[in-house]
C-alpha cells in the first residue's frame, strides 16, 4: 500500500449508517460559529452519490420555503456526526436529478417496504 492509500485509509470512517440514493435522511452536521460548536440537522432526499473511497460524497435535496436547496456532504468528513435514514426509498436510478423538475406530489419517491423478518434480522444484528 502506498502512502496516499495509507492516508486515505486513516481518514475513512468505519461506522456509517447504510443509506442509498432515494432514501430520506437526516444529516447531523457540526457547525462552528466562533468559539461555539453546535449540531445542525439537515433533512432531505439523497439524489446522488459520487466518487469512492475517501472522496465519496452524497447530495441531499430539500424544499425550504418553496425553494429547492441542495447540499453536498463528504461521507468521511469529521464534521458529520451521524446520518439517520428516516424513510427508505424505492428507486431504479443511480442519480435522481429529474426530481429537480418535479413539483409537489410528483417529487415524491415511493417508500421501500421491507419485510418484517428482514427488519427484525437487521435490528438483531445491531
Amino acid at each position: 500500500m502506498n502512502e496516499i492509500q495509507a492516508i486515505e485509509a486513516a481518514q475513512m470512517k468505519k461506522e456509517l449508517d447504510q443509506f442509498k440514493v432515494g432514501d430520506t435522511v437526516k444529516v447531523h452536521f457540526k457547525i462552528v460559529e466562533g468559539k461555539t460548536e453546535r449540531v445542525q440537522i439537515y433533512e432531505g432526499l439523497v439524489i446522488a452519490m459520487k466518487n469512492s473511497r475517501a472522496g465519496k460524497t452524497f447530495t441531499v435535496r430539500k424544499i425550504s420555503y418553496g425553494v429547492g436547496v441542495e447540499r453536498v456532504f463528504p461521507i468521511h468528513s469529521p464534521r458529520i456526526v451521524k446520518v439517520e435514514t428516516v424513510r427508505p426509498g424505492k428507486v431504479r436510478r443511480a442519480k435522481l436529478y429529474y426530481i429537480r423538475d418535479k413539483i409537489g406530489k410528483g417529487a415524491k419517491i415511493k417508500e421501500l417496504i421491507v419485510k418484517k423478518s428482514v427488519k427484525a434480522a437487521k435490528t438483531a444484528a445491531e
